[in-house]
């Protein structure tokens, strides 16, 4: 029944189901045709959501929108412009460095392209760069909010496979800093090639100073939080609650921005978004809880563990399932779906735990960017008013570094967890 069940989810899927219900019937049918109690539905469901650590994902959500309408994105562009708009690239590297900094704060590869992405390919398309090109810089820096803390991915990962989540949030911060360097060493060879703008002069120390004083208080932000859960002063929730407090304060009396509008709007964009997240988890637990009576995790491992018992061997296996199943799942559902199944069996044959979390978003990240679910690229062909097709013309040379990134994540693991094991010391 158990594999009945996950024929069933892939049948309607593939004939177009959306992704909640093709979990749900299959699920619902399974508990009428065994004869279960029909209460088992929802108190499979309810014990889903009453999890504390699934508090972050609508509070972090919250900061991001609150940060787009409260015009701190424009403070965050303002002095990445100023920092790095001179290397060649000029506003293409901007958007790079930008993203980081905004994925400190909002945790979320869509809402960086929404917020911080839509200023940075206006301003890009102003300056003369091609928009595909804009948009395809955009996309490509958005990989960098879902590993870099906070990070929503992570903590859903972190809830479904009981791995601390603090170390999954600190275990980011590396990989995200080498993504990084790498985007922007791609696109300082694409803009030399094809003669990008850049800033005609560099910025003096004085202009820096200027333009890092607005921004500081939201730069600041991502290492209050960062700090705070290391030093064990809050959790990761506690911590998603204290970035929403601090936004507000900074928003309210620093920049004196907000008004009951933005938050209002703020928190109505929040509940769209977090409503869509948790509806998946709640469907995906009894999904899994199905899963898991009919024993399909235990048949699996033993089918996996078949195949080879090398933790490199598997953890490249893993990539495959990942990157594949990123293509046509978001990135919660198949977080929340497939992890359980293969998490168990790769965490026995000695694949570090935090290590697999950061590999598996960073897959399930580059399957935003890849057909045909790419929801990052049909949000950034639409910002951009660009066809697809021209998008991923101009992505092209980005696979290179996104895909190295994943590499030097797969075999070289203390890349991962050489800050988790430092801060554990």
């Amino acid at each position: 029944m158990g594999f009945a069940v996950v024929i069933a989810f892939l049948s309607l899927f593939l004939l177009g189901f959306p992704v909640v219900y093709a979990i749900l019937l299959p699920s619902i049918a399974y508990v009428v045709i065994e004869g279960l109690p029909l209460g088992l539905l929802a108190q499979r469901i309810t014990y889903a959501l009453d999890s504390f650590p699934l508090v972050a994902v609508p509070l972090f959500i919250f900061v991001g929108n609150l940060m787009n309408l409260s015009g701190i994105t424009d403070r965050i562009f303002r002095f990445a412009y100023t920092l790095v708009g001179r290397i060649p690239g000029g506003l293409a590297q901007v958007n790079v460095f930008g993203s980081l900094v905004f994925s400190g704060m909002s945790g979320a590869a869509l809402a960086d392209i929404g917020g911080l992405g839509r200023i940075e390919i206006d301003a890009m398309k102003k300056r003369g760069f091609d928009p595909a090109f804009a948009g395809a810089v955009t996309g490509a820096s958005a990989t960098l909010g879902p590993i870099f803390p906070p990070s929503i991915p992570l903590i859903v990962y972190g809830s479904v496979t009981s791995v601390s989540i603090v170390q999954l949030l600190v275990a980011g911060i590396m990989p995200a800093l080498v993504c990084t360097a790498l985007l922007m060493l791609t696109v300082f060879f694409v803009a030399t090639l094809h003669k990008h703008p850049r800033a005609e002069r560099r910025a003096t120390a004085g202009e820096m100073a200027l333009a890092l004083l607005p921004a500081l208080p939201a730069i600041v932000a991502p290492a209050l939080m960062i700090s705070g859960m290391t030093l064990g002063i809050f959790t990761p929730t506690e911590a998603a609650a204290v970035t929403a407090v601090y936004v507000i304060i900074i928003s309210a009396v620093i920049y004196r921005e907000l008004t009951l509008e933005h938050l209002w709007n703020s928190a109505v964009l929040t509940a769209r978004s977090s409503s869509a997240i948790l509806i998946i988890v709640a469907a995906a637990a009894l999904f899994g809880w199905i899963l898991a009576v009919e024993q399909v995790p235990q048949s699996f491992a033993a089918a996996l563990l078949g195949l080879s018992k090398d933790p490199l061997m598997l953890l490249i296996i893993a990539n495959l399932i990942f990157f594949v199943a990123g293509m046509f799942l978001d990135s919660t559902t198949a977080t929340l779906l497939l992890v359980p199944i293969i998490a168990p069996p790769l965490v026995m044959a000695g694949v570090d735990p935090v290590q697999l979390g950061i590999v598996t978003i960073f897959n399930l990240m580059l399957g935003l960017l890849t057909p045909p679910m790419g929801l990052s690229l049909f949000l950034v062909a639409d910002i951009a008013k660009v066809s697809i097709k021209q998008l991923l013309r101009a992505l092209l040379p980005f696979y290179i570094p996104l895909l190295t990134t994943l590499a030097i994540l797969t075999l070289a693991k203390d890349i991962t967890l050489w800050l988790p094991r430092m801060i554990a010391q």
